[in-house]
């Protein structure tokens, strides 16, 4: 399947799918969507770090978001009708709507996806929210188990991200041999 047609299977016009396989409401991207899960999510963690304390509170958090983000990974692999790492390249889409990410492709191809977030609006919402410190939990961690979920032989490799201070984020997909 080309890049194109793997897009118009999943997109509608609006760079939506019909049947959201990264959940929500259809007509929303991923940024308002997090946007809005933080308003609820962020206070919530603040009171459970305040009675439970950080570490179980942020591990607890961690666990049960990257377990979501496995799910919704392999919906959207079931949902493609692919779980090959050009079908997953093809539809990012989703993430980068409405200006959320800057991104610099550096490789695509059957076994490797390698590109740069150069600006990341996820990161800057958090932080104007006042979570900056929540935000690794609510999407950078999420990266990892929904590639795994969507194939779990694309391992991403990415050793910095704007979240936690870095200049860039080097998201780094490739495809394990059988």
């Amino acid at each position: 399947m080309s890049d194109s047609e793997t897009a118009k299977t999943v997109r509608s016009s609006d760079g939506e799918s019909a049947k959201n396989p990264v959940g929500g409401a259809p007509g929303l991207g991923v940024f308002e969507r997090r946007r809005i899960k933080a308003a609820v999510l962020g206070p919530m963690l603040n009171a459970f770090k305040d009675r439970f304390g950080e570490s179980e509170t942020r591990e607890t958090a961690t666990e049960v978001i990257t377990q979501i983000a496995r799910e919704q990974g392999a919906e959207m692999a079931q949902f493609l009708g692919g779980n090959d790492l050009e079908t997953f390249a093809a539809n990012k889409d989703p993430w980068r709507k409405g200006g959320a990410l800057d991104v610099e492709e550096l490789e695509r191809n059957e076994q490797a996806y390698s590109f740069n977030v150069t600006r990341c609006g996820y990161a800057d919402m958090y932080r104007k929210m006042g979570y900056g410190d929540l935000g690794d939990i609510f999407s950078c961690t999420r990266d990892f188990e929904f590639s795994t979920g969507f194939n779990p032989k694309i391992k991403l490799t990415r050793t910095q991200t704007i979240m936690k201070g870095a200049s860039f984020c080097n998201f780094r997909y490739t495809l394990e041999d059988e």
